[in-house]
């Protein structure tokens, strides 16, 4: 038993040591993986700093949307090492998380696939919003000039704009003893009226375009900080609205020159519309006057983005350019209209059932027509002769 008992011995420490080796190997694996957290900058530029203090060493420079590697974290700062080797503090609000990060991969992603409606530049430095608020993260930045694509707009409400009067707040009292009582109870229910607009105003409303900028990123910016690529020859004729999209259908030849002929998306000069425009104008080059005017104008519209431009065989006619809106009608279910453009003229394109129906309404109709028609003349003859 003597032998046997060594044997058990030995087996029980090599299964100890064995545990040790497994137990150390997750604890080396748990250390390794939290040494490799990443983290992406935020800001446009900051310094890394030798020291958390506000004299400090500057040791490298970080840019906007640059990967840097965790190496320690404290309250409001971050050590971390840069793809270049680079080491410092940065202050943690210039960072934003892998999380943050992979979300933005994702609406660029899916920003990706959208049609562009349209080219804008900035009219200053603004941030990229993962959302459409102003509360939301921000990775990406414009630089004052930047090209854009935009692609969808969205509205959504101003944050912490308006001052609420303080709970408890005791209102000016108003003397109406010498008042009449119908003017005392005039002015008692204006002030009432009055108080509940000042204690529940309407929301503040804001637009916002998704954007793709040149490097395929993609987020939410201000519309108000944007400006819209226009033709200054179209531009003039906005009337005071708001023209949102402008498109080149074609282009017409006009002695030894072409000039251009576009589709204009207008709405009303305001934000927080609960549509995204509610007209559309063509505008068609006039080659004996050698100017543009209005081919086409549709008004009230609930139209919706994204508008198609395209171009389509229609046979005899020939390619003609097509552009497509999508409406929504009284129910706010949303239905496409297309329209093609021949010459100067826009007509509409209609589904192939209703062309047909509408072929077969017109073969009839002419001879529903003479036989209708004709009592019709003779009653008003009658009526006329008495």
């Amino acid at each position: 038993m003597f032998p046997h008992f060594l044997h058990s011995k030995q087996s029980v420490v090599r299964l100890a040591v064995v545990a040790c080796w497994l137990a150390t190997l997750l604890a080396c694996g748990k250390s390794l993986s939290r040494q490799r957290e990443f983290m992406w900058v935020s800001a446009p530029q900051a310094n890394l700093r030798d020291k958390m203090v506000t004299l400090y060493t500057k040791t490298g420079v970080v840019h906007n949307g640059e990967q840097v590697e965790v190496l320690e974290k404290q309250r409001r700062f971050v050590r971390v090492r840069t793809a270049s080797g680079a080491e410092g503090w940065l202050e943690l609000r210039y960072l934003v998380d892998a999380d943050v990060f992979r979300a933005f991969q994702a609406l660029s992603s899916y920003a990706g696939s959208l049609p562009s409606q349209g080219h804008a530049t900035t009219r200053n430095s603004l941030n990229i919003h993962l959302t459409a608020s102003r509360g939301a993260d921000v990775l990406y930045q414009l630089k004052e000039g930047d090209r854009v694509d935009m692609l969808k707009r969205a509205v959504a409400k101003k944050l912490d704009l308006v001052p609420q009067r303080p709970a408890g707040t005791a209102r000016a009292p108003v003397n109406t003893a010498s008042s009449s009582p119908a003017i005392a109870r005039l002015t008692s229910a204006s002030i009432t009226t009055t108080n509940a607009t000042t204690e529940n105003p309407p929301p503040v409303l804001e637009d916002w375009w998704l954007v793709r900028d040149s490097d395929g990123h993609a987020g939410w910016v201000l519309s108000r900080m944007l400006d819209l690529e226009v033709p200054l020859d179209i531009a003039q004729y906005a009337e005071g609205q708001r023209i949102i999209g402008c498109f080149r259908l074609n282009e017409v030849e006009d002695g030894d020159k072409k000039v251009a002929q576009y589709l204009t998306l207008i709405t009303e000069p305001h934000d927080g519309m609960p549509y995204d425009f509610d007209q559309v104008r063509v505008f068609t080059w006039n080659v004996r006057r050698h100017r543009y005017e209005t081919g086409y104008r549709e008004r009230k519209l609930d139209g919706v983005l994204p508008v198609k431009v395209d171009a389509q065989d229609f046979g005899k006619e020939g390619v003609l350019p097509v552009f497509t809106i999508r409406v929504k009608d009284e129910n706010g279910v949303s239905t496409d209209r297309a329209y093609r453009l021949m010459g100067p003229i826009v007509r509409r394109v209609l589904p192939a059932d209703q062309e047909a129906q509408k072929a077969a309404g017109n073969a009839h109709s002419p001879a529903k027509t003479s036989a209708s028609s004709a009592p019709g003349r003779a009653h008003n003859r009658r009526r006329h002769r008495r």
